[in-house]
């Protein structure tokens, strides 16, 4: 689904263009991006097929846009946290690109993307509110990925993987108005009966917004070492197993 096919050409080709890479969440996503400005993206609903369906998208979005792998800068992917198999399938992707053309890689926490996009989106609040924004990622029964960000995206609550309880994030509540957002906001929702809660209600799209956060990196020269980088897990994976 591309949104704006052929618009690289409006750009002087000395801007960064970037492919960014997203597989952290249900909703994985790709896009090209010249100077901040998606030139191509394509998005999976099924988290499951992340594996099969990135290479084709990546293929699909370059071509669509009339680049060439070659001609890209940088590779821009979620970290983490999120899920175990989206997130090895997202940097192994993204490292691999990197190794074989000698190209720098971006890495961006899942959680700090997330409130990035939110506040671009402003899908939470009237431009004239002021809170701060925590993002939560499901993590099976209670438990979400999340953090607390401030209208700079300064850390208020580092990344952690947390059990959800009815008097979860009482400081933060108390002081301040925080918008809830993600695919672990719903059950906090559920719990929580603070006046100062926001919740949003629609998804908020971090490929959509990816580029832009990554191409800020990227003049910055804030690199990842493509060797020795490794998703941001939190928590240790574990499975069932029949008995």
């Amino acid at each position: 689904m591309p949104l704006l096919p052929h618009c690289w050409k409006k750009f002087k080709m000395d801007k960064p263009i970037i492919l960014n890479i997203d597989t952290a969440t249900e909703d994985g996503g790709v896009s090209v991006t010249v100077n901040g400005e998606l030139a191509g993206i394509d998005v999976s609903r099924s988290q499951k097929d992340h594996a099969s369906w990135i290479q084709v998208a990546i293929q699909k979005i370059l071509k669509e846009s009339q680049l060439s792998i070659q001609q890209i800068d940088a590779v821009a992917v979620t970290a983490g946290p999120g899920s175990y198999t989206g997130l090895r399938v997202g940097m192994a992707t993204a490292k691999g690109i990197c190794y074989a053309l000698q190209k720098p890689l971006i890495t961006v926490n899942t959680l700090e993307a997330m409130a990035f996009a939110a506040r671009e989106q402003h899908a939470l609040k009237p431009a004239t509110a002021k809170g701060l924004y925590c993002p939560m990622i499901d993590a099976r029964r209670m438990e979400v990925f999340t953090a607390i960000y401030d209208e700079n995206l300064h850390e208020v609550l580092s990344p952690i993987a947390c059990e959800l309880h009815d008097t979860s994030f009482t400081e933060q509540l108390d002081q301040s108005v925080v918008f809830f957002f993600g695919s672990g906001s719903g059950k906090w929702k559920h719990l929580c009966k603070h006046s100062n809660a926001r919740f949003a209600e629609n998804i908020i799209s971090i490929i959509s917004y990816l580029g832009k956060m990554a191409t800020g990196l990227y003049i910055m020269k804030k690199f990842a070492d493509v060797a020795y980088e490794n998703p941001v897990y939190l928590k240790e994976f574990y499975s069932h197993t029949k008995k």
